[in-house]
């Protein structure tokens, strides 16, 4: 991770499930939280996808903007936002750049393979858009209590 706390968040511009482009620089003024996850529909996403969405309105009385990143396509999201009945919004990044730009993109190992992925974070992104809080290597169980308490801080 080489992005760090006070740091101004790359920006980026990224399609989400209806393969509509959602700029962070429109956000401006609002806090938002960007959390990346390896794969749609798998056990350990599904719970923080699902965590994320059921807690939306404390984030939206926080005035903060929840956004998932994978590097799923748009149609792999949206069959994951309808079968979980998620309300909150995913987005794109099927070339891995903006992975890279939070340097969340690397080598993993499992089952003694070696390939290389998403490493489960999450960044709290203040409204004048300067990384407020990182989260590296997430467990997801209380991981949205978390999030939540650091925005609680804040206000």
């Amino acid at each position: 991770m080489f992005l760090k706390i006070g740091d101004e968040a790359p920006l980026f511009c990224l399609p989400n499930q209806d393969n509509i482009e959602i700029c962070l620089r429109d956000f401006r003024g609002s806090f938002v939280i960007i959390y990346f996850y390896p794969k749609d529909s798998t056990p350990g996403c599904t719970r923080e996808a699902c965590d994320f969405s059921v807690n939306i309105k404390k984030f939206l009385d926080f005035n903060a903007h929840v956004f998932g990143i994978s590097t799923d396509s748009v149609e792999s999201h949206q069959k994951f936002i309808q079968k979980q009945d998620l309300k909150i919004t995913l987005l794109s990044d099927k070339e891995h750049k903006v992975c890279e730009q939070y340097g969340v993109w690397g080598e993993k190992k499992m089952y003694g393979k070696t390939y290389y992925g998403i490493y489960r974070s999450t960044f709290l992104i203040h409204p004048d858009g300067k990384i407020y809080y990182i989260w590296e290597k997430v467990k997801v169980d209380g991981h949205v209590d978390l999030v939540l308490q650091e925005l609680h801080k804040k206000q």
